[in-house]
C-alpha cells in the first residue's frame, strides 16, 4: 500500500494513528538536530518531521539528501503539530516519520513549483506536466471537471442522450480550413477533422434521437490569435420537434444550473437583444451588459456645422465615461493615442466634459456651442461629471472602435467585476454576409442555419435582409454558445446551397448524404453548441483559455513540450503516397 490517506486529509483527530503518505518533496528546512519536509499531492501538503530524539541518526541523514520534487513514501504517526500553520488545511499536525522509502529521484525543476512561480508561460509550457503540480493549474483543471461532470449530469436528467461522432470525416469548403489526414489505404485521398459535428447531428436527429448532447473536440486550422486554440472542446447539443423558444428556455436552464451549483448565483434574467440592435448600442455582436456606456448616435446633432470631419462621416457615436470628467488633457490625449493604434486604427478622437455645473468643455468648441453640446449629452446619457468620447466613420468600422474603447475604459474603470455575470441571448442574425472581395455570399453562422419564419422568399430579392433563425449566448462580453433552427427540408437546403454559390454537382459532391436523409423523414430540428474551453474560464473568472486545457498550444500552434507540429518519415510519406519536398 502506497498510502493510507492523502497529503491533505489528516487532522487533529487523526492524532496517533500510524499512517502511510505518498507525493512529492514541496520544500525541506534542516536545522541539524531536526529536519522538516513538506511532502505535497494533489489534496495538500502534510509537515513531516525527522529529529535526533525520536528518529534514527540513518533516517534523519536521509531525510536530509531529499531534493525538491523527489517522489517519496513515508510511514510514521500524526502528532499535535507545535507551531500550528493556519494556512493550509493540514497545518494542527505533522508526522513523525519512522520509514522513509525514495520512490524516484528528481532533477532540480526549472522554476519553482509554488503558486507564484519564477517560471515564464513559455518555460512552463515546455514543462507543462511541472506547471500542473502548481495549485493553480491543478485547481483549474480540477474545477473544468466540475463544470464538465455539472453539463453531463444536467443534460442527462434532461433525457439527452450522449452520442459520439467520428473525427475522421470529410472535408467541406465551408467556414476554417480544415486540418486534413491522408488515408493510407485510398491513395490520394484524405480525411478531415471535424470542424464541429454539424452534419452528424443533424443525421442523429433524422434517427430520431430528438435529444442529442456530446463533449466533442473540434478543430480548426485557422489564423491564430492570442486565446484561440487550434483545437478547442465544444458542448455540442440538438434537438428535433423544436423551435427556437423551445432551444432558449432549454439552454438558459443548463446555464442557470451551472451558475447556481458552480458559482452559488441565482440568474432569473436572460435578456434578448436584436443582432442589429446589440451593433447599434455596443458595436459588437457580443456585448457585455454587466455597465451601461452605451452608444449615442450623433448624425443628427453633430452634423449640421463646419466641422468637416463628422460631415463627411457616416456615422459619428459616442459614449458617456462615468466621472471621465476630471481627467486631465494629458490622460485623455493618452485615450486618443489608444484609440489610434493599429488594433483599433481610428483617426483620432473628439471629447466633451460635461462639467458639474451643467456647462460643457470640448475639443471642438470652435465648431459647437453649448446647446450642441448638451444635445450630445442627452443622445449619450451624459451626466455632470461625465466625459464624452465621439468617433465617427464608416458605420462599421467606428462602431468596432468605438466598441474597442468601451471595453478598455471599463476595464480601466473596473467596471467589469468577474464575480458578477450578466447573460444575453443576441438573436436574429443576417443569414448571409458578403464578401467585398469576391462578391459570393456566405453563410454567417453555417450553411444548415433556416431563414426566420417567412423570410425565405427574400432570398432571391434581398439577401442581405434576410435574418437568421439563429441564436448566440453571451455571457460577460463573450460568446459562450451559439446555434439555429436547421433547414430540414431537401428543397429549402438545395435553395441555400444555390445562393452560397454552389452548383448542383458541387451541393452533391459535398452534402449529398445529407440532402438524401432529408428526403427519408427528417423531422423540424436545432441545436446549441458552447465554447467549453471559454465557459470555464469565464465561471473561473479568469480571461485566458489556455489556463484551463491540460495541454494548450501556444500562440502558433506548437506544443512546445512535445515538438508538434513536427517533420514525419520519409518512409511514412511513401506509404501515404505523398511527394514532398523536404
Amino acid at each position: 500500500m502506497y498510502r493510507s490517506h492523502s497529503c491533505g486529509e489528516l487532522r487533529e483527530s487523526n492524532i496517533n494513528e500510524v499512517v502511510t503518505l505518498s507525493g512529492w518533496v514541496h520544500k525541506t528546512r534542516d536545522k541539524g538536530f531536526v529536519a522538516w519536509v513538506d511532502l505535497r499531492d494533489r489534496y495538500g501538503i502534510t509537515q513531516l518531521v525527522f529529529d535526533e530524539k525520536r528518529t534514527s541518526t540513518e533516517l534523519l541523514e536521509k531525510a536530509r539528501n531529499l531534493g525538491r520534487e523527489f517522489v517519496v513514501q513515508v510511514k510514521g504517526k500524526v502528532i499535535e503539530r507545535a507551531s500550528k500553520n493556519n494556512n493550509i488545511a493540514t497545518g494542527d499536525i505533522e508526522v513523525l516519520v519512522q520509514e522513509l522509502n525514495i520512490l524516484n529521484t528528481s532533477k532540480t525543476p526549472p522554476f519553482t513549483i509554488e503558486d507564484q512561480t519564477d517560471g515564464g508561460e513559455d518555460l512552463r509550457m515546455k514543462y507543462r506536466y511541472l506547471d500542473i503540480r502548481r495549485n493553480p493549474v491543478k485547481e483549474n483543471l480540477i474545477f473544468r471537471s466540475q463544470v464538465t461532470m455539472e453539463v453531463r449530469n444536467y443534460l442527462s436528467k434532461e433525457g439527452f442522450i450522449e452520442v459520439e461522432t467520428p473525427y475522421l470525416i470529410k472535408s467541406t469548403p465551408e467556414g476554417a480550413r480544415d486540418f486534413v489526414v491522408p488515408s493510407r489505404m485510398n491513395e490520394g485521398q484524405f480525411y478531415a477533422l471535424p470542424q464541429s459535428p454539424q452534419t452528424f447531428k443533424q443525421l442523429l436527429m433524422v434517427g430520431g434521437m430528438d435529444k442529442y448532447f456530446q463533449i466533442v473536440k473540434c478543430f480548426r486550422d485557422e489564423d491564430l490569435r492570442a486565446d484561440r486554440q487550434p483545437e478547442f472542446t465544444q458542448i455540442d447539443c440538438e434537438m428535433a420537434f423544436v423551435e427556437q423558444e423551445d432551444i432558449l428556455k432549454a439552454f438558459e436552464g443548463l446555464t442557470r444550473h451551472l451558475l447556481k451549483e458552480i458559482k452559488g448565483v441565482e440568474t432569473t434574467e436572460f435578456p434578448r437583444m436584436t443582432y442589429d440592435e446589440a451593433m447599434a448600442k455596443y458595436g459588437n455582436d457580443k456585448p457585455d451588459i454587466r455597465f451601461g456606456m452605451e452608444f449615442g448616435e450623433l448624425n443628427s446633432v453633430a452634423q449640421h456645422k463646419d466641422f468637416n470631419v463628422f460631415n463627411s462621416a457616416e456615422l459619428v457615436v459616442g459614449i458617456a465615461v462615468p466621472g471621465g470628467a476630471s481627467y486631465t488633457r494629458k490622460e485623455i490625449d493618452k485615450l486618443v493615442d489608444w484609440v489610434r493604434r493599429p488594433q483599433v486604427g481610428a483617426k483620432g478622437m473628439v471629447y466633451v466634459k460635461c462639467n458639474e455645473d451643467g456647462s460643457f468643455k470640448s475639443s471642438v468648441d470652435k465648431f459647437y456651442d453649448q446647446d450642441d453640446l448638451g444635445n450630445w449629452a442627452k443622445a449619450t446619457e451624459a451626466n455632470p461629471g461625465d466625459l464624452i468620447c465621439v468617433l465617427s466613420g464608416n458605420i462599421n468600422e467606428t462602431r468596432a472602435q468605438l466598441s474597442a474603447l468601451r471595453m478598455e475604459l471599463a476595464e480601466r474603470l473596473g467596471l467589469r467585476n468577474n464575480a458578477e455575470f450578466a447573460p444575453l441571448w443576441v438573436i436574429d442574425f443576417p443569414l448571409l454576409e458578403l464578401d467585398e472581395e469576391t462578391g459570393r455570399y456566405h453563410a454567417m453562422h453555417h450553411p444548415f442555419t433556416s431563414p426566420k419564419p417567412g423570410q425565405l422568399e427574400l432570398l432571391d430579392s434581398e439577401p442581405s435582409n434576410v435574418k437568421a433563425n439563429a441564436y448566440d449566448l453571451v455571457l460577460n462580453g463573450n460568446e459562450i454558445g451559439g446555434g439555429s433552427i436547421r433547414i430540414h427540408d431537401k428543397d429549402i437546403q438545395s435553395t441555400m446551397f444555390k445562393h452560397l454559390g454552389f452548383t448542383p454537382e458541387e451541393a452533391k459532391a459535398q452534402f449529398g448524404f445529407l440532402m438524401d436523409a432529408f428526403q427519408y423523414g427528417a423531422p423540424p430540428h436545432g441545436g446549441i453548441a458552447f465554447g467549453l474551453d471559454r465557459l470555464v474560464s469565464i465561471l473561473g473568472g479568469q480571461e485566458t483559455i489556455r489556463d484551463f486545457i491540460a495541454f494548450p498550444k501556444n500562440n502558433s500552434g506548437r506544443d512546445v513540450m512535445i515538438d508538434a507540429p513536427a517533420p514525419i518519415d520519409r518512409e511514412q510519406l511513401k506509404e501515404l503516397n505523398l511527394k514532398l519536398d523536404l
